[in-house]
């Protein structure tokens, strides 16, 4: 007798919020707002008192010390809010209640926090010296150096008090833009044959074995998205306005660099990674797609044969319990507490992994707070590619928890360093994967990897390119849905290579691309962790014991060191530009040995 049809999400958890709130009209959402209004109010009591003892060193290191510990604390009790109403809202884009009390969130949050506006200000009116010599005179107050040393890279671009708190109070109303565009792909119905799907359930139809369900569900989700193109357009260019308006203000030459100035990085380094990526695509993308459609039979690929399996039978399959054993298994390679603190998140009920309607797509890992547990959200769909997402979220999981001890100013990770532990999560999960693999699943796992480090290197590297082209052109006025389209299509043509047909109507495709909306000019920072994680995984193999204890320490570290303090122990020099070659050749040899089973 068959076993009952299970649906591979069907143990897929749902998350529970209680750690944080019992629900929306919890009275201690009431008590931690009155709380963080009353550190507000303390630390208010001491704007002024900095300048005050700038000459006497002690006395100004006292002060510093307690104006942050303060500025933290609030910190905390507003983040633990503000991440319980994002964290609701991301299950229930269709709910209005959960949507309505988000935004309520923000704007109560940012009349409690823009009092604060002073204190960085204030900060940066001291000298180097006078801040050196209050750290020295007061000890408890140098452990904030790596918080001072980012406050004090913002100092060329600070606006006057006025405007800094207007931003402040502006900002809750700023955020209905990407409220709006996530309500709208929330809302979509992709029509695919007989089926109505999300856009999750739709994207993840683009790797269905069967071509004529992956051609449907494209054109169905390219429908969708044409009819909604004009509104997520007005949304695009208007924040997009808005980032060049304050840019301008704040004197930075270009739009990305306010980003890169908050990841501690180089304009012209990620330039640089940039142009390395778009140079190698013949020996990359190009290169990969036109063997992939060697080994399909067919002269080019269709763009929604990107991802497609190269067994017709369909891919291996995962549920829950089998995801889970993978991806524990993989961090127990780097040692008994990642795998502890991984192993957390299953046996607490912090992740939520179960597809439904009205969950918004994607996937993430939000810290909260560093004295409040991270949760972990996906949509669990049961294959391949869903155990590497789930390994991705976790090590971004496992990078917050060991960084929490830092404290939430200090456990805040550059985007330079942000998805190190993910993607180094990933690529273990995948080589366990690959280790177990039968021979005949081999060339479709080495596909798969392929196509995830194609995703992630130069797919994220294209959208840089054309978010960086679509800023530039706005900067001139509003840009049209046809010419969005226009300059999508180009960036997108020259990554994929000849082999890969952009079929009609996929001009539209850029609209569901969240970070465009949520984080502009954020993508690179895919790309950079990649190639950053790859010499890690090189330096890995040449000696695994000794590399464990150097890597927990780059993780727990947090955002007390930049990206090149944290490689240096690894003897990894990221301003060498062979550096980022480590990365790209590691590339090459898989699709060498993929050219070499076709």
């Amino acid at each position: 007798m068959n076993a009952p049809f299970k649906s591979p999400d069907a143990d897929a958890p749902l998350w529970d919020l209680s750690d944080l709130y019992a629900g929306r009209d919890d009275a201690r959402i009431a008590a931690d707002l009155d709380a963080a209004r009353a550190q507000v109010a303390e630390l208010g009591a001491l704007e002024g008192r900095l300048l005050a003892a700038r000459t006497e060193a002690a006395e100004l290191g006292a002060r510093l010390d307690r104006a942050v510990t303060l500025y933290e604390q609030a910190s905390d009790a507003l983040g633990g809010i503000a991440a319980y109403a994002f964290l609701a809202a991301s299950t229930a884009r269709d709910d209005a209640a959960a949507q309505g009390f988000e935004a309520d969130v923000r704007e109560k949050i940012a009349a409690v926090a823009t009092p604060t506006v002073w204190l960085t200000l204030e900060i940066n009116q001291l000298d180097d010296a006078e801040l050196d010599a209050a750290l020295a005179a007061h000890a408890p107050a140098a452990r904030w150096r790596p918080w001072l040393r980012r406050v004090r890279a913002q100092k060329p671009h600070e606006l006057s008090a006025e405007l800094e708190t207007w931003l402040a109070e502006r900002m809750p109303i700023s955020a209905q833009w990407p409220r709006l565009f996530d309500e709208t792909l929330a809302a979509l119905q992709v029509k695919a044959g007989k089926d109505a799907l999300t856009l999750a359930e739709a994207l993840n139809r683009l790797s269905d074995p069967r071509p004529a369900r992956r051609k449907a569900a494209a054109e169905g989700l390219t429908e969708a998205l044409r009819g909604e193109a004009r509104v997520l357009a007005m949304v695009l260019n208007t924040v997009a306005a808005e980032h060049a308006l304050e840019g301008r203000k704040r004197g930075f030459a270009r739009p990305a660099d306010s980003r890169h100035l908050a990841n501690e990085v180089d304009g012209e380094a990620v330039d640089a990674m940039a142009d390395a990526v778009a140079q190698a695509y013949p020996r990359l993308s190009h290169r990969y797609y036109a063997l992939k459609a060697k080994a399909l039979g067919k002269a080019t690929l269709d763009h929604w044969d990107r991802n497609a399996p190269l067994d017709t039978k369909g891919p291996r399959g995962f549920d829950w319990g089998q995801g889970r054993e993978v991806v524990l298994d993989s961090f127990a390679a780097l040692g008994p507490e990642f795998a502890d603190r991984a192993r957390g998140f299953f046996d607490r009920p912090w992740i939520d992994a179960r597809a439904r309607p009205g969950k918004q797509s994607g996937a993430y890992a939000h810290p909260v707070t560093a004295n409040r547990h991270p949760y972990v959200f996906l949509n669990w769909m049961g294959e391949r590619r869903d155990v590497l997402t789930l390994a991705h979220e976790l090590g971004h999981g496992v990078h917050q928890t060991l960084a929490a001890d830092q404290g939430t100013l200090l456990a805040d990770t550059p985007l330079t360093l942000a998805e190190t532990a993910s993607i180094f999560a990933e690529g273990l999960t995948f080589d366990r994967l690959l280790a177990e693999a039968k021979p005949a699943e081999r060339r479709g796992l080495l596909a798969g990897k392929i196509e995830d480090g194609l995703n992630t290197v130069v797919r994220q590297i294209a959208f840089h390119r054309f978010e960086t082209r679509f800023h530039d052109e706005r900067a001139g006025g509003e840009v049209p849905v046809e010419r969005i389209g226009e300059i999508w299509l180009e960036e997108m043509g020259a990554s994929l290579g000849p082999a890969v047909t952009l079929n009609e109507g996929y001009d539209v495709w850029w609209a569901y691309v969240s970070h465009f909306v949520h984080s502009p000019f954020y993508v690179y920072a895919y790309a950079f962790g990649d190639l950053l994680t790859a010499a890690l995984m090189e330096t890995r193999r040449a000696d695994p014991a000794a590399f464990t204890p150097l890597y927990r320490d780059l993780l727990a570290a947090g955002g007390t060191k930049t990206y090149v303090e944290a490689l240096k122990p690894f003897g990894l020099n990221p301003r060498d530009p062979a550096f980022w070659q480590i990365g790209t050749r590691r590339l090459e040899r898989l699709v060498d040995e993929f050219e070499a089973l076709v």
